[in-house]
């Protein structure tokens, strides 16, 4: 359970630039839960839980644009994710979502996380033109599997700033190469169990105060782990960015979070170590602020 993943060091250093816009702090990651499904179970995720749906329903590209033509007019240059809760390749719209993202974002880091069983040779160079700065490739089955997708990247021309291998074929007392954590109190039933606390930590957590979570739905979570979506800041089809992220919601988390207060849902049942980064965005919220 001590097990930190390498790339978090890759992660801090993009997260600790904080951009502002009238003085408020936006977020560093900005990431998108695109649709409601996967191909996969693993153990470690909540997926693997019997009562777990999965919903084969995709974000609008309408609703995407959205949200970019926003972020565009905020002239934002942090880190757009595409992964959440889901496998972004199943997606058959990805890469027109990819070009539209570039199109109102050109400085925009946008990056993205697979599972790559989809991926060949065709589909990285697509991605690739369409404007992706980097991907994120988990590999869950063996060793041979990720060196085999190294080579995929390498005899295509991709440099290795633009993908990264991550190991997740790891054995259990190597977390399997995750940085656990109980997601929010949602791996109560699956298929490897960590459980919800019964006390909630009094430790700090950075998530709201850098992280913005778009659901597929244009539901806008409080965290990236809340993989229950028991707390929903806002929704991106009937207010803007500005208004979720300067809200009561975030402003109310931020506030408790930075001093170790987690006595709320679905923080109270969450033990994830939530200030590996963020710290800089946490020193920039000085007050709750609102527009």
């Amino acid at each position: 359970m001590n097990f930190i993943d390498p790339l978090i060091n890759r992660k801090k250093k993009l997260t600790d630039i904080v951009q502002f816009y009238k003085k408020i702090p936006l977020p560093s990651v900005i990431e998108i839960s695109e649709s409601g499904t996967c191909n996969r179970k693993c153990s470690f995720c909540p997926r693997s839980s019997p009562d777990f749906r999965d919903i084969k329903e995709f974000i609008s590209i309408n609703l995407l644009k959205k949200l970019v033509k926003e972020l565009g007019r905020l002239n934002y240059s942090g880190i757009f994710l595409f992964s959440g809760f889901v496998e972004p390749l199943l997606d058959k719209n990805i890469f027109s979502l990819i070009e539209i993202t570039r199109k109102y974002l050109p400085k925009a880091k946008i990056e993205m996380v697979t599972n790559g069983d989809v991926l060949n040779a065709t589909r990285i160079k697509k991605l690739y033109q369409a404007g992706l700065s980097t991907l994120l490739i988990s590999i869950y089955d063996s060793k041979k599997d990720a060196d085999k997708m190294e080579k995929l990247f390498i005899d295509n021309g991709i440099n290795n700033e633009k993908f990264k291998i991550r190991h997740r074929y790891l054995k259990e007392n190597e977390s399997f190469g995750i940085t656990l954590s109980n997601r929010a109190g949602m791996m109560d039933n699956a298929e490897y169990k960590i459980p919800s606390l019964l006390v909630p930590l009094k430790k700090p957590c950075y998530y709201p105060h850098y992280t913005f979570f778009m659901d597929y739905t244009g539901e806008v979570l409080i965290c990236s782990h809340d993989w229950g979506k028991k707390l929903i800041a806002g929704n991106i089809n009937f207010q803007t960015f500005i208004e979720i992220w300067t809200g009561k919601a975030f402003n109310d988390a931020r506030e408790r979070l930075k001093k170790g207060d987690r006595n709320f849902s679905p923080c109270d049942k969450c033990d994830v170590n939530g200030i590996l980064m963020g710290q800089k965005h946490k020193d920039s919220w000085k007050n709750k602020i609102s527009l």
